[in-house]
């Protein structure tokens, strides 16, 4: 089984995160222009420096970052491929958790978010997102068999005793809200190793996480099982975030990526990670913004 470094676990990677996290703690002046002021134009500034910094999660299949610092994932993938066909030629990561992930964005610590950050209302609201590159279902991941019969949203409401492990900042958490599951129910950890943890010393009965991360996680671990995709949560995905302020690199962003999807290229990146490519068809950001949450 192949087990993916967790977000916040990044020891074998400490020299390439450190870079990147200067990049990010340290380069607040472009191409956003300092934090508080307006940003300048992101496509041109872009291009003359050469990349494009990103937020990413590191959690596989949506985001990786390999040994030697660089980024790879779903999201990052089709991010450089479209960065290349704006006269982009790389991207650089930062990894951050997810609930910072918008407020860096905001105070333009990088330039994009690429994370399989999901949408959904409150998210919508605060940011510009792309169209979607990746369609996701959810699932819970359990003790093997299933011992406590956990198929449902609506059977975690249906018996206040079980506890369920769910990331801070997730779009997880916000399904969770949404159907109003008590926060003395959640049990809330630091990312997708973590949940695993939790669940192997029976902190929680169940880790809610999109199907293709679970699979990553336990995929082939006898100890625990990935349930079907959960009937009564929403059909999730996420595409690229930028600042309000980038509404043109926005809309060059999208034609491009909508030239990208036509293109071989963009099926062989979503097979390679675990996606189907159909699964995006047809499927607008504005429909994805819908979510609550």
């Amino acid at each position: 089984m192949s087990i993916f470094l967790s977000r916040r676990t990044l020891f074998a990677v400490s020299a390439g995160v450190a870079a990147a996290g200067a990049l990010g703690a340290c380069t607040t002046t472009t191409p956003g222009g300092p934090a508080g002021q307006p940003a300048g134009d992101l496509l041109e500034t872009a291009r003359k420096q050469g990349f494009l910094r990103v937020a990413i999660g590191n959690e596989p299949p949506y985001t990786k970052l390999e040994a030697d610092g660089s980024v790879t994932g779903c999201e990052p993938d089709v991010l450089r491929a479209v960065a290349k066909l704006l006269d982009i030629p790389e991207i650089q990561g930062i990894v951050t958790p997810y609930e910072s992930m918008i407020p860096g964005l905001q105070a333009n610590r990088w330039d994009v978010i690429a994370a399989g950050l999901f949408m959904k209302q409150s998210r919508c609201a605060e940011v510009l997102y792309s169209e979607p590159v990746i369609v996701s279902t959810e699932s819970f991941g359990v003790p093997s068999g299933n011992p406590k019969n956990i198929t449902t949203i609506a059977d975690i409401n249906a018996n206040p005793d079980l506890k369920i492990g769910v990331i801070p900042g997730g779009f997880e958490e916000g399904i969770l809200k949404s159907a109003k599951v008590p926060e003395s129910q959640q049990v809330q950890v630091d990312d997708g190793r973590s949940g695993v943890e939790a669940l192997k010393a029976k902190r929680c009965d169940a880790f809610l996480l999109p199907t293709l991360s679970l699979e990553s996680l336990i995929g082939e671990d006898a100890a625990f099982d990935i349930t079907e995709p959960i009937a009564d949560a929403p059909r999730t995905g996420s595409g690229a975030a930028f600042r309000k302020a980038d509404a043109a690199f926005q809309q060059a962003y999208n034609e491009k990526l909508a030239e990208f999807k036509a293109t071989p290229e963009f099926a062989q990146i979503e097979e390679k990670w675990g996606f189907d490519p159909a699964a995006v068809e047809g499927v607008t950001a504005e429909e994805l913004c819908r979510n609550e949450g």
